[in-house]
């Protein structure tokens, strides 16, 4: 499962000195992963510093205008090999793809880069027809949200430059 860090106030992360929660501080170009209970180094400086905490995954969604299909708040996300990592920055777009019919197939997972001209999805109808799902421009698959109140997927991609 990806771990997904989002923007806080310094107030939320860090409280006398020691971090309440697991969480990633920012400053310049240094970055300092906390985990719950530990010192926040000297140097870091809380106001010219960005706070990101630990949020759960399945709640990316909130961090989204669905309308526009812009961030609302820096986050990192963590790919689950633990390597790979995805920054967003406030106001980036993102790539808003439903997933909508009698049986869905996920083809391309969370991290998958997806080009124009590629499959991330199929769809089979009441009669047995298959469609694939092709994204609009090439990206990379950051979110999958399975919607509960209908039976379809929403795919988040991060379009490429």
């Amino acid at each position: 499962m990806p771990r997904l860090y989002v923007e806080v106030d310094a107030g939320e992360c860090v409280v006398g000195g020691k971090t309440a929660r697991d969480c990633v501080v920012i400053q310049e170009n240094v970055e300092v992963w906390l985990k719950e209970g530990d010192e926040l180094p000297g140097f870091v400086d809380r106001e010219k510093a960005e706070f990101l905490a630990r949020e759960i995954y399945d709640r990316f969604h909130l961090y989204v205008d669905r309308e526009e299909g812009r961030v609302l708040t820096d986050a990192i996300l963590i790919l689950p090999d633990g390597r790979t990592r995805i920054y967003l920055k406030r106001g980036d777009e993102l790539m808003i793809l439903p997933v909508e019919g009698y049986t869905k197939t996920i083809i391309a997972n969370v991290g998958n880069r997806v080009r124009r001209g590629d499959a991330f999805a199929a769809v089979t109808t009441r009669k047995g027809e298959v469609h694939y799902l092709k994204p609009p421009r090439t990206g990379t698959v950051v979110f999958i949200d399975e919607m509960t109140d209908r039976p379809h997927y929403v795919y988040y991609l991060l379009p490429e430059e």
